[in-house]
Order: C-alpha cells, then structure tokens, then sequence
C-alpha cells in the first residue's frame, strides 16, 4: 500500500510503499478513502509537543473509509461499512474516565497517527470499537475532517456552555475554526470571528458569524469588549498570543475554552483579573465517541458545512508547507 512515512522529525515525508497491515482480534481493516491535514499531524511530524511520537510513523487522524475485514472478536462493525478513526484509537474502558464518558482523558489511551499509525495510507487498522460509524448519505471528504475538526470544535462550545444570548469569540478561522463558528451559531450564540487573513473572515460570516475582527489589524480586546465582552471565547489558534488576546476579550464571568496547542507552550494568565472577574479557563481535547457521532448527525441534517480542498498524498510535504504558512483557507482532504 501507498502510505506517507514520518522517518525523522522535520525531515520530508516519505512517500512510499509499504505492507499492508493485518487487523488484530479486536481490530478492522479500512481501505481508506479520504484523510484530513489537521495541524497536530504538523506538530506530530516536527515532534514539537512534550510527549513525542516515535518514527518511524503514519500521521492522519481523520482518515475515513471502508471496512475491508474484522478480527475474529469485532461485533460493533462489518465488512462494507463506513468508519472513521478518530484521535482516540483506543483506551483503557475501564478506568474512572472511561467508565464516566471522558474516555479522551483515559492515561491510558493510544492515539491515531501519534503513538498508532494512522491514515495517510491507502489502508490502516483500528480499534472497532473506537471507530466513528459515518451514516449513509455523508461525502467521506466531509466525514474526514468532522473526524477531528468538526468533533473537537463541537465538544469545545458544548463544555464551554454556549447559549442563546451569548456572545462567542472564535479565534482562529481555518481548518478547525470555520466549524466552531458554525455549532457555536447552532447553539445559538452570536459569533465574533477573529482571524490576521481577511479571506477568511469573509468566509466566516458566510458560515454563520455575525462580527469580524482583523487581529493584525485592530485591536482585539478593545473590539469585543466593545461589543460587551465574550460569554465564551474558543481559541483554535496556534499563538499563545491568541490565547492572551482571548482572555482579554471575556467579559466578567466568561470561560475561556482551550483548543490549539501552540508548539509554544506557555502564556500570561493574569490571576487578580482571572479571580476578580471571576474568570474560568478549561481546556477541550477533542470529543468522545458520542460527541462524533452528533457531529455526524448535524452534518446528515444539513446543518455543517465542511470547507475543504482535496490534494493527493504525494504532495504532503508542500501541504504541510502550505497549511504552516497560513496559506489555506480550507481544510485539506488527502484522497485515495
């Protein structure tokens, strides 16, 4: 099978042919038809993050497609159906968080592209039982990124709690953020778009977002709270500047949600203002199985749109490129 290789960190992927893998007892075989870019696989890649993958690694966490053949213990899917495999390869199940519905902060877990192979490859083998079932009627280019984008956007507005009268700042209107503008609208909120490229804050007010802020251009605080101040700020940005700007734009009472991972790990977090204010900072890390297949549901009512571009895996590393330079509007799709 074609697959795109993580031999060292920062050195060029290397795309090439490999075998094919076997799917264990518990595992299936997915002939993949489309596998999203997210920017982890980036940080994957340059290893820039405390707990590093090992290479040699297939990156991908969003890959989608068809099951080709199960494990003599898989009983949740069969050969033929469309899955998706998410962040979450697999977890304990047995554990605090597990057993209470958070298996994504399992201490236990594996992770799809990171510790696991993943699905810049023609096929890959997963976890039955953690796999996203995509309904009939979704195009896999979509059901690709709402694997990651869509499913960690969502879960970033649900716990920060949005609701009808408030105001949400979406910080960060690319591959991740064009999607939380979109479910903190459903949610009912009235949605400020921040973003340094005005391409994209005009696409952010066709998905949903009332007001724009140019961040290289205005002054991002003093813009929101003069428009009283963000109930919720969701932060999908890779600056830790972005950070700091969004809790400068919470009005009092307001929750700042943690979504990007900056290869910076640090920021200013003032506490006389945090305490006064009475200020709450969580982080989101992506979405459990339920929260997937809720994504996949808005998207089957028409509800999401997925703005994407499809490339071909034998140009990953001009992607990658791309997608760092701030180039793409989009979410890229690799398809097979």
């Amino acid at each position: 099978m074609r697959a795109a290789i993580v031999r060292a960190f920062n050195a060029p992927l290397e795309v090439t042919d490999v075998p094919t893998p076997e799917p264990g007892p518990e595992q299936v075989l997915v002939r993949i038809e489309a596998s999203g870019l997210c920017h982890t696989d980036i940080h994957a890649w340059r290893g820039d993050w405390p707990v590093k993958p090992s290479p040699p690694f297939i990156p991908g966490h969003e890959g989608v497609g068809i099951v080709e053949a199960i494990g003599a213990s898989v009983t949740r899917v069969a050969v033929g159906q469309r899955v998706a495999l998410p962040w979450l390869a697999t977890a304990c199940g047995t554990c605090d968080h597990c057993v209470g519905g958070w298996e994504t902060l399992c201490e236990s877990q594996q992770n799809t592209g990171y510790s696991v192979d993943g699905g810049y490859a023609e096929y890959a083998v997963a976890d039955a039982r953690y796999v996203g079932l995509v309904p009939k009627g979704i195009d896999p280019v979509d059901a690709a990124p709402l694997t990651c984008a869509g499913v960690t956007t969502y879960k970033a507005v649900k716990v920060a709690g949005t609701r009808s009268s408030d105001l949400v700042a979406v910080f960060g209107v690319g591959g991740l953020g064009h999607l939380a503008v979109q479910y903190a609208a459903i949610a009912g909120g009235t949605v400020v778009a921040v973003d340094l490229f005005d391409d994209k804050l005009e696409q952010a007010k066709t998905l949903g977002a009332t007001y724009t802020v140019n961040a290289r251009e205005q002054d991002v605080a003093a813009e929101i709270q003069g428009l009283g101040g963000a109930d919720q700020a969701i932060v999908t940005a890779v600056s830790p500047r972005a950070f700091e700007q969004a809790f400068a734009s919470l009005r009092r009472g307001g929750t700042l949600s943690m979504v990007g991972l900056p290869a910076d790990n640090d920021m200013t977090l003032p506490i006389f203002e945090t305490v006064l204010q009475g200020i709450t900072v969580r982080g989101s890390i992506v979405g459990t199985r339920k929260d997937l297949a809720e994504v996949f549901e808005l998207h089957r009512l028409g509800r999401t749109r997925v703005v994407r571009e499809v490339r071909r895996l034998d140009s990953v590393n001009e992607d990658f490129a791309a997608v760092e330079a701030g180039e793409v509007t989009a979410r890229l799709v690799f398809t097979f």
